[in-house]
């Protein structure tokens, strides 16, 4: 594996030392094997346990990168929803076309860092294809796509790899499931293949 990377600041201020040391005492250790690109769309995978989300925030807090994230709306409503926005986080409603590629797509252009993480299964439960979004965002703001990961049985988090997609849907997805194939979720059997829909172009 590569030597971890972190970014100057990473582990710094009583946040980052404090999320780092409990994932530390968990067990767990955060993964940075290249620079996260200043601007990229960032895939988590696999995605099958509520668990994920407090490991990827203590992870993204302890490296000190300002990764925003996509989340289900409904978990914007109420007290925490302001919280959530303060940490990165990026309300879609999954329930109808709304656009959000498109918004997504206007504000790389207005920022210097934008580092926007999306779970492209959707949902915690299993799935036979992934939505294809996350594709299509990269492909159009001409950024590259960084993967992202949990693995329960290695307790690893992180990223793990960054690549620049060629357009040629099969030959991108065939290099992105190669890189997850020895990931594990917390939830094996709620863990679906890496696979775009066929009729994806």
């Amino acid at each position: 594996m590569p030597t971890p990377y972190l970014e100057p600041g990473a582990c710094r201020g009583l946040r980052a030392r404090a999320s780092l040391r409990i994932l530390r005492l968990a067990g767990w250790r955060v993964v940075l094997a290249l620079p996260v690109p200043m601007r990229c769309v960032v895939i988590f995978y696999p995605h099958t346990s509520n668990w994920d989300f407090l490991i990827g925030l203590l992870a993204k807090w302890a490296t000190g990168i300002f990764f925003r994230f996509v989340g289900k709306d409904t978990l914007f409503k109420g007290p925490l929803g302001a919280v959530f926005g303060r940490w990165g986080g990026i309300p879609v409603n999954r329930r109808e076309r709304t656009g959000f590629i498109g918004q997504m797509l206007a504000e790389f252009p207005r920022h210097d860092d934008f580092r926007l993480v999306i779970a492209p299964e959707g949902t915690r439960r299993r799935t036979e294809v992934w939505r294809s979004g996350f594709y299509h965002l990269a492909r159009a703001a001409n950024v590259s796509l960084a993967l992202g990961f949990i693995d329960y049985p290695k307790r690893e988090v992180g990223v793990g790899g960054v690549i620049e997609l060629t357009g040629d849907v099969a030959v991108d997805m065939a290099r992105i499931a190669a890189f997850y194939a020895d990931k594990c979720g917390r939830r094996p059997e709620n863990q679906g293949p890496v696979k775009l829909r066929d009729d994806v172009h």
